[in-house]
């Protein structure tokens, strides 16, 4: 492997706090295990799972081709990477008092409709990729990686998230007051506003 514990950790990190901001995800395990109980809820957990592999997995070789192409270009994306966490930690802590919708077609019951729900609510979102596309090379310098850097980045993104939403699952009575309370959803807010920007001005010394 090329990259170290370290950026991997930092990696984790950023993912743990962009899962911290309540979205669609939690408020549909919330309802589905509101429904359901953590029986409903964690099928759908899982299907989120297909997403948080499959969109960094094709981030890194479509920013990957194109730093073979243009050279320059990984720098200029860790520039974004740097841009984006900046934004959206403002950008949080400026709407802290918004609040959050769902779609209800994600809550319907049943094992096979839970871990669509899933597939549904982080594939149905093309948004993702670029994320990824401009946050990885952050973090990594996506032109070195090796099939086992591949690997590593995308377990963490695929366990980080998993690991937070079975939580939430099991956790629901504490989630659904925290979503429910304006003032509590505002804290969230601007905590992990702080945290993105801190990892934003961290992205230029790694």
């Amino acid at each position: 492997m090329t990259i170290t514990p370290f950026d991997l950790a930092l990696y984790a990190g950023a993912l743990f706090v962009l899962f911290l901001t309540p979205g669609p995800v939690w408020l549909a395990l919330t309802a589905r295990a509101l429904s359901g109980g953590f029986h409903a809820a964690w099928p759908l957990a899982f299907g989120v799972v297909v997403g948080d592999i499959l969109w960094p997995l094709l981030a890194i070789l479509g920013v990957t081709w194109l730093v073979s192409v243009f050279s320059g270009f990984l720098l200029f994306l860790k520039g974004v990477a740097v841009a984006f966490f900046l934004f959206m930690g403002i950008m949080l802590i400026r709407h802290a008092d918004r609040t959050i919708s769902t779609d209800g077609r994600l809550t319907r019951p049943g094992v096979w409709a839970g871990f669509m729900a899933g597939v549904a609510v982080i594939l149905g979102n093309p948004k993702a990729i670029l994320f990824y596309m401009g946050v990885l090379p952050g973090f990594f310098d996506l032109g070195a990686l090796t099939a086992p850097d591949i690997v590593a980045i995308c377990m963490i993104s695929a366990l980080v998230p998993l690991i937070g939403n079975l939580f939430v699952a099991m956790s629901v009575g504490q989630v659904r007051r925290l979503l429910s309370s304006p003032e509590a959803l505002r804290r969230t807010n601007i905590i992990a506003g702080s945290l993105l920007i801190v990892v934003g001005l961290i992205i230029p010394f790694t």
